[in-house]
């Protein structure tokens, strides 16, 4: 891709990923039927963590093992704690983000503490990476679910170093991202047919 560029959905609109990320140096997005209701599936969404998933678990252990085998990273592993809320429509959009040099070996996370700290790292020498979620009426019964994941490279420097990793790691991202929504999907409809109303 490696150019900065407006995006706009088939379908579906993702208006607040729109609102905070509408330029892009890269996307990946995914989709999955859903026989549960949008406010069971996002509270899915908002419970999910990665390390639920053996598989998952275990690329993100090998993304990271290098930095820890050296010292360069004490930090706790990669999750969807690590990313910052930006914003929710209801029971119809989710959106969060994180900002860093993520080639690193660290992935040179900047602190965002709020939207207006995410907004403000588009001028720094960093990117910004969205992940949105949004749900939507599919077929009777059921529910369409969308993740989508944009990078920001501001500057050609940056583009030059992030592309790189993201060709690499993006075959193995493409199946964290799978494997997610198979996992809500899963809760999803087993708390629909309990009744339950919460995701476990």
């Amino acid at each position: 891709m490696g150019l900065e560029r407006p995006f706009l959905h088939e379908g579906m609109m993702m208006a607040l990923i729109d609102d905070l990320l509408p330029c892009f140096t890269f996307t990946e997005r995914h989709a999955l039927r859903i026989h549960a209701t949008g406010a069971t599936i996002m509270d899915c969404v908002s419970r999910y963590r990665a390390q639920d998933d053996p598989l998952i678990r275990l690329a993100i252990s090998l993304r990271e093992g290098p930095a820890r085998l050296l010292g360069l990273s004490q930090r706790k592993t990669l999750d969807l704690d690590d990313f910052t809320p930006l914003g929710r429509v209801g029971d119809r959009e989710m959106v969060m983000g994180l900002a860093g040099a993520f080639w690193r070996m660290d992935y040179g996370l900047v602190d965002i503490a709020s939207v207006a700290d995410f907004l403000a790292c588009r001028h720094r020498n960093v990117c910004r990476l969205v992940m949105g979620f949004t749900v939507g009426p599919a077929a009777t019964g059921q529910s369409l679910l969308v993740t989508e994941t944009r990078v920001s490279c501001p500057t050609p420097a940056l583009r030059r170093r992030f592309a790189p990793y993201w060709y690499m790691i993006r075959p193995v991202s493409g199946l964290i991202r799978k494997r997610m929504l198979a996992r809500i999907r899963q809760r999803a409809e087993a708390m629909e047919q309990d009744g339950a109303g919460r995701c476990g």
